[in-house]
């Protein structure tokens, strides 16, 4: 009796430690299964443009010795505020140095910068005037103008979680692309995001815009030529064509 209850639990926990580790490597395999299913195949999925609200910021520096504007900077000042008008979603703030080697001469720029701004077409309800400490008191700090505004951004790219070529079986993230026909895992991503960096309104990824209105007068033209039969194309010049790119030489 007792040698043949010792071989049964003997084989008891033999049993149960099979069954727990084929519990493990199925779960292992669910989850791999699922990252690989998780990974896009349109780089426009995977790369998704999305937009966000960034600020803009303009450094502008004074000396202690004086203050006041340069050209340049009053024409960055300017821009700024035009720009403003264009495509800012929030207040249009000046921060002027505390406790630097040119914060006088920067609390008394700030007048002039005020009435530049204004001159751009700038409510003095949307402006907001503050100061920041200047961590080193010895050196110059720099006037701010900064904004938020809608931007379009994607990425980041450079991302590689698994190899270009044949990799070693088990020892990958996931299953190599490549391999199932499908594009690499950055591919795609420059693209979107020079795409998001150069467009000029990041709205009309979101909606187009409306149509600009016809030119009447021309259309008037094109419609009384054709009730007329007459050829409703622009008229060329009547000069022959020579075939000759320039009239110097022979």
């Amino acid at each position: 009796m007792k040698p043949r209850s010792i071989k049964f639990r003997k084989g008891g926990a033999l049993s149960l430690a099979a069954l727990g580790l084929a519990l493990f490597l199925a779960g292992c395999q669910s989850d791999q299964i699922d990252y690989t299913g998780s990974v896009p195949t349109d780089y426009r999925d995977r790369h998704p443009i999305r937009l966000a609200d960034k600020e803009r910021t303009l450094q502008i520096l004074v000396g202690s010795g004086r203050a006041g504007l340069t050209a340049t900077q009053r024409a960055q000042v300017a821009a700024m505020g035009s720009d403003w008008r264009r495509e800012g979603t929030g207040y249009i703030v000046v921060e002027t140095p505390a406790r630097a080697a040119n914060s006088r001469a920067a609390r008394d720029s700030v007048r002039e910068i005020r009435s530049l701004l204004q001159f751009s077409g700038v409510s003095p309800r949307a402006m907001k005037f503050r100061s920041y400490d200047q961590p080193y008191r010895g050196d110059l700090g720099a006037i701010l103008v900064s904004y938020k505004r809608i931007v379009a951004e994607a990425g980041p790219c450079g991302q590689w979680p698994n190899n270009l070529g044949p990799g070693v079986l088990g020892r990958e993230p996931y299953p190599l692309r490549e391999s199932l026909n499908e594009p690499y895992y950055n591919f795609g991503c420059a693209t979107q995001r020079n795409l998001a960096s150069s467009v000029a309104n990041p709205e009309d990824l979101v909606q187009p815009r409306a149509e600009t209105p016809a030119f009447a007068g021309r259309r008037q033209t094109v419609m009384e030529k054709y009730a007329r039969g007459q050829d409703t194309a622009s008229q060329t010049s009547a000069a022959p064509t020579t075939g000759k790119a320039s009239n110097v030489g022979p």
